[in-house]
């Protein structure tokens, strides 16, 4: 009897390789699973799951740092919004990867919190105290239900991302990722005396050095986690260089809950409910292109109910944090690398970074292990993480035929546009603060003028036989930047 077609063992590795008619019949049997869908064995699950949450760690906790502080917040009460930010990225991520119903994307995709919202939430808590996370919760409570009704209707807007667009967006993904870890690499605090000293700069090296080093020497499923083992050998190395500090590793409490409304119940005022409903569109604009990208990294396209549903555990995620005290949830960019990198495609070991999200938002003593990482040494993992988003997106934008018509002049325009918030910082400095959340995102402005681009030369007011051969390219699936042979 032949046996059930299915994915050889290798495809934990990411080389997902179909079995022969003589191992298990013709392909594109109903049962075979795709990477995306397979488990891996427990300590692989949790390991790989872990080096999500390290990518990510320093990322959620950043907003609820600045933000607390701003609004008037003591340092115990902000701790508290950090362990609170931890959870409930956690509950999205759990949301996005395993899902209900028509809810998450069911793709390794992982959320936290928004850094789109941080300068909205300020404007609308400042020195305000418990009132002013009041009614930032309130508001986001609003955009998330408005978010979830509009899901569906957003997602159309995935016949507007062909592979000239979604390759110009995911290219920009990449490049406005990389200054947060050269602004990592010299420490992460532009205040600090020691910003961008020698030693912090060549800690974020020589983590870049040993990440590269353990991709070429390592095989399976030691080289899937390099960028963990890169960043505990870091962290080993920056004990004696002095940047590692041990400080919240004894202030922490064993056990925490972020009980439900610990800064009052949520209030509602106009002003700050239109300010987070514009976020909201943002995150979502962000969101679905990350899905695009994401779809092609792990070859499973995203198509209109994947976006839907992506949407929908984006939208609902944010609605619900703020019952546990937390902010507007979003896709993580940088995690979306990592999967290039590794090549472990299971949405399971994301769910498990989720799990482990949870966990530390329940044990702060546990969170703060993470933290112990510093952020030199996650600047020069992060350099690798976010490049690799960099160059699936050059990877797609090859497949975008750049020859025929004036696709080049699109790339060209969009990618143009969406760096000036990273080369010229206070080019917008003049425009009205409610315009500065779209435009101080390059990825946002550089989506928007893409598709626009798009639309005006490969589509109004021409033949259906005239227009560039899109589909074709968008059937050709990205390959990984960063795959390495497997061996045998």
């Amino acid at each position: 009897m032949a046996a059930t077609p299915r994915f050889r063992k290798n495809a934990v590795d990411g080389n997902a390789v179909e079995g022969s008619a003589g191992e298990g019949g013709a392909a594109g049997e109903p049962d075979r699973k795709h990477p995306v869908d397979e488990t891996l064995p427990p300590l692989r699950m949790f390991t790989s799951g872990l080096q999500h949450v390290a990518a990510m760690y320093a990322g959620v906790v950043a907003p609820p740092m600045i933000v607390g502080p701003a609004v008037g917040l003591s340092a115990k009460e902000t701790a508290f919004l950090m362990g609170a930010s931890l959870f409930t990225a956690g509950i999205a991520t759990l949301l996005q990867t395993l899902g209900f119903w028509r809810i998450g994307a069911r793709l390794p995709f992982v959320n936290g919190v928004s850094f789109a919202g941080v300068t909205p939430m300020i404007a609308i808590g400042k020195d305000r105290g418990h009132d002013g996370i009041a009614v930032i919760f309130g508001a986001i409570i609003v955009a998330g239900l408005l978010g979830f009704v509009l899901a569906p209707y957003f997602c159309k807007l995935v016949r507007f991302f062909p592979p000239v667009v979604t390759g110009t967006v995911i290219t920009l993904i990449g490049v406005s990722l990389l200054p947060v870890a050269f602004n990592w690499s010299q420490g992460g605090n532009a205040t600090a005396d020691d910003y961008g000293s020698m030693t912090n700069i060549t800690m974020a090296a020589v983590t870049l050095l040993i990440v590269l080093a353990l991709r070429k020497l390592l095989r399976g499923f030691l080289q899937q986690i390099a960028i963990l083992l890169g960043l505990v050998i870091g962290t080993l190395i920056a004990i004696p260089a002095g940047i590692t500090d041990f400080g919240a590793l004894g202030d922490a409490d064993v056990v925490g809950f972020p009980t439900p409304f610990h800064f009052g119940a949520p209030q509602f005022e106009i002003a700050a409910i239109i300010s987070m409903c514009i976020v909201m569109l943002v995150c979502m604009t962000e969101s679905t292109a990350d899905m695009l990208a994401l779809g092609k990294i792990v070859g499973r396209p995203a198509d209109e109910r994947t976006i839907e549903g992506g949407l929908r555990a984006d939208t609902l995620g944010s609605a619900i944090s703020p019952l546990f005290n937390g902010f507007m949830c979003s896709a993580f960019a940088q995690n979306i690398g990592l999967v290039a990198m590794t090549k472990v495609r299971s949405r399971f070991v994301v769910a498990a970074g989720g799990a482990i999200l949870v966990l530390l938002g329940l044990v702060p003593v546990a969170a703060s292990v993470i933290a112990l990482v510093p952020l030199p040494v996650l600047g020069g993992a992060g350099i690798v993480l976010f490049g690799s988003v960099a160059a699936s997106g050059i990877q797609t934008l090859a497949t975008a035929a750049l020859e025929k018509g004036e696709n080049a002049l699109i790339v060209a325009a969009a990618v143009g546009v969406g760096l000036i918030p990273i080369a010229a910082p206070d080019f917008y400095h003049a425009f009205p603060e409610d315009l500065l959340v779209v435009l101080d995102s390059g990825i946002s402005t550089g989506c928007v003028v893409a598709i626009v681009l798009n639309l005006a030369f490969n589509h109004w007011g021409r033949t259906p036989d005239a227009e560039p051969e899109t589909e074709a390219a968008d059937s050709e699936q990205p390959k990984d930047p960063m795959a390495l042979p497997v061996a045998h």
